[in-house]
Formats: structure tokens, C-alpha cells, sequence
């Protein structure tokens, strides 16, 4: 493909939800900025997210649905491909829909490649010169402790060091948010004073302009830019799962990475969140808490149809010996390998956490902060394989892609 692809996805059918997603986070160079299950909030995504595909799951009610999606896609023709699948064999149904502006109509069963074709399509007409959108990137603690707002703010400090990112010049835009809405930690950690934080950008309906992002941000010396929690909890309380998507497909517009520390729980917000999402990173330290919902988290995520090849499982403070569990029985009750492993260094991390500063400030020899570098770097090789679209690994099991468009629902 040219470009990416975002897909905005409506489907009322939550059985249908995982294996859709799991498929149109499959094919190459597709991204979902947002899945819409209620009808009636259609418009507002239309109009919040930039998108080249709208995707319809019309059962299990095909003429209610049409009834709310044809005028909205002849009211908005040219501005994106839109593709219908259905069980219904009503003739009247695909000519009211290629009237209003339908571009392809999919009947039920289908091979999972004939969609393939169609979105290969739509991405060889994306503009080569549009620009590519930014990675997004979530950095999620398995525990309370885990490391993870730590590892996201250093690690985010790194990444705007890194000259000729993806084969370009100078360096990366990167801008690091914190999805704690309530207790984040992120602007602390970086001595960051902010005037406005996320909940100003989630008030505004409409898609985000350069300048309200510019003036939400604070701007580190660095050359980072911080998006801080809400101010307040009732702000935080007002925040929705469509607003902080909104906000999260406008930043990746403007920023090549999008490092978020969060989400802090498994809810739709974090639904929203890992649909964009690039490269998954989960942090846990050797103990059973953290081990215990790491598992949890590893097969919600599989379940609900997120690519588990994008998952990057992190040990954080490794090298202790203070009672820790052994690698080789973690790794065989999570059923993988971890990716990459962080020193223990907790005298020097604390103190650069009450001094609100970066190790690559406090104490750029370290061990600890050389391998907050390491990781930043491999996390962009990472996310910029991912993004441009390299060919995934085939799975071992195909038989049961597509199983419920094939009508054999478990």
C-alpha cells in the first residue's frame, strides 16, 4: 500500500467484534481508529475521525441499518470507501445501498482474502504523498509498581534523541500521554508544569486542529512533548472512550510516535486504544501479582482478536535477589518469552524520580539508562516494521479465521 488505512468499523453484532478485528488487524498496512457498535453514534465518528474506510456490519438487522448508514455515506460521498458485508440475499438492500454511495457489497459466507483485495485496493489509492501516520505506541504496567510510567517517560526522553528515524532525517516528533486520568505521574516524573491537559482536547466535538494541540502540549527542552492528565477528577469522570481515541488519531496526524502511558485497566477506553495500536507493551516485574494478571491480560487480548506478535513483554528490575520468581517459570505460565529486560537500579530510578528528571539527565552512564536507550531504539525498529506494513507471520491455525462470516459461530 501507499498510505495506511484506517478503517472505522459499525457492528451491532458483539460476537462478531473479535474475529473482525483480528482479521482487519491482519492485513498489511490497515489500522481501526474506531468501532462504532451503537448506529445513532456513527455521525459523530465521521466527523471526529480521518478515516479512507467505512466498514459495515449490516446483521443482524440490515434494513435498520441501512436506514441510518445510506444517508450518512451519500451526504459524505468521496470522503471514504465504504464497504458493507451481510447475510441478507435482499436485492433491494445492495441497490439502495449502491445508491447512496456503497462501494463494495460483501454476502456472507466470504473468503477472509476477497476483504484482503478490497482494503489492498482502497490503500494503492491513498496519495504516496499524504503523510504517514504516526506509530502509537501504549506502555502498560501488569501491576501497581510495575515500572511502567517510568519506563514510558524515559523511554519517550530516548526516542527524540534518535536521529534518521525510519530511513528520514533529523529527529522524530514525539509527544508521550498519560491515559491515568486520575493519579498519572508522567508530567511529575519530567518536572512538566502544565496549563492544559487532555480533557481540554476531549471537550471539542470536532477533529483537532494543529494549534489546540500545540497549546495542550507542554514543550520539554528536549524537544518532547507531554500531554498531562485532567486537572481535576470530575474532569477525568467526563472523559469517554470515543474522546480519548479522537485525541489519539489527531496526535498520530501530528507526531511520528505516540508513547501513552496506559491505559491503566482493561475497559473501552483500552479497547479504543489497542485498536490504533502499533506495538503493545506490557511491564511486569518477577512477582505473582504482576505474573498472575499478565496472563490475564495476554489472553483477554487474544480473545478479543489483538494480534499477540505486536505484544512486547518487558521485565522490569531485573537482576534482584530478593525472593523473585525464576524466568523459566514466568515465561512457561505466560506461554512466551519476554522481549526485553530492564536492570534493577532502584536507588538511582527513585532519585531521579524525586528530582523530576530523565536519566539521560540524572545519570546518562548508568546501566539503567543505557538500556532505556536500547529499548527506545528497538522499539522503533519495532513499530516502523509494523507500520509500514511487514508481512506478519503466518498463524498455525487458519481453519478458524472468518469462522463466524463462514457461519460456523462458536
Amino acid at each position: 500500500m501507499s498510505g495506511t488505512v484506517r478503517v472505522i468499523v459499525l457492528n451491532a453484532d458483539e460476537d462478531a467484534a473479535p474475529e473482525l478485528r483480528a482479521h482487519l488487524l491482519s492485513v498489511n498496512g490497515v489500522k481501526i481508529v474506531a468501532e462504532i457498535d451503537e448506529p445513532s453514534f456513527l455521525a459523530q465518528a465521521l466527523d471526529q475521525f480521518p478515516a479512507e474506510v467505512l466498514l459495515v456490519h449490516l446483521d443482524p438487522n440490515p434494513p435498520a441499518m441501512m436506514d441510518v448508514v445510506a444517508p450518512l455515506i451519500e451526504a459524505r460521498k468521496g470522503r471514504f470507501a465504504s464497504i458493507a458485508m451481510t447475510e441478507s440475499r435482499d436485492a433491494e438492500l445492495v441497490v439502495r445501498a449502491m445508491r447512496a454511495g456503497m462501494k463494495e457489497f460483501l454476502w456472507k459466507p466470504f473468503p477472509p482474502e476477497q476483504l484482503n483485495e478490497i482494503l489492498i485496493r482502497i490503500g494503492k489509492e491513498v496519495p504516496a504523498g499524504s503523510r504517514r501516520m504516526g506509530r502509537l505506541i501504549p506502555i502498560m504496567g501488569t501491576s501497581g509498581g510495575a515500572g511502567a510510567t517510568t519506563l514510558a517517560t524515559n523511554v519517550a526522553v530516548e526516542l527524540v534523541q534518535l536521529e534518521g528515524h525510519n530511513g528520514g532525517a533529523g529527529k522524530p516528533k514525539v509527544v508521550l500521554v498519560d491515559l491515568d486520568f486520575r493519579f498519572g505521574q508522567v508530567a511529575m516524573l519530567l518536572d512538566a508544569q502544565p496549563t492544559y491537559t487532555i480533557a481540554e482536547l476531549c471537550e471539542s466535538p470536532e477533529q483537532l486542529e494543529t494549534q489546540m494541540i500545540e497549546r495542550a502540549v507542554v514543550k520539554l527542552d528536549c524537544g518532547l512533548h507531554v500531554l498531562a492528565h485532567p486537572a481535576d477528577f470530575e474532569q477525568a469522570a467526563r472523559i469517554t472512550a470515543a474522546q480519548t481515541a479522537g485525541v489519539l488519531a489527531a496526535l498520530q496526524e501530528h507526531y511520528d510516535y505516540v508513547i501513552v502511558d496506559g491505559p491503566v485497566r482493561l475497559d473501552p477506553t483500552a479497547q479504543a486504544v489497542f485498536d490504533m495500536t502499533d506495538i503493545y507493551v506490557l511491564v511486569l516485574q518477577l512477582l505473582v501479582p504482576a505474573v498472575r494478571n499478565a496472563d490475564r491480560i495476554l489472553q483477554e487480548m487474544a480473545r478479543n482478536g489483538y494480534n499477540p506478535k505486536r505484544i512486547r513483554l518487558v521485565c522490569n528490575r531485573y537482576g534482584r535477589e530478593a525472593g523473585y520468581l525464576a524466568v523459566n517459570d514466568v515465561e512457561t505460565t505466560l506461554g512466551r518469552k519476554f522481549d526485553f529486560w530492564i536492570p534493577d537500579d532502584w536507588k538511582t530510578s527513585c532519585s531521579a524520580v524525586n528530582m523530576g528528571s530523565p536519566l539521560i539527565d540524572y545519570a546518562p552512564k548508568t546501566k539503567l539508562r543505557l538500556a532505556y536507550k536500547e529499548f527506545a531504539k528497538t522499539l522503533i525498529a519495532d513499530a516502523d516494521e509494523s507500520g509500514n506494513g511487514e508481512q506478519e507471520e503466518a498463524r498455525s491455525e487458519k481453519k478458524g479465521l472468518f469462522s463466524f462470516f463462514a457461519g460456523q459461530k462458536a
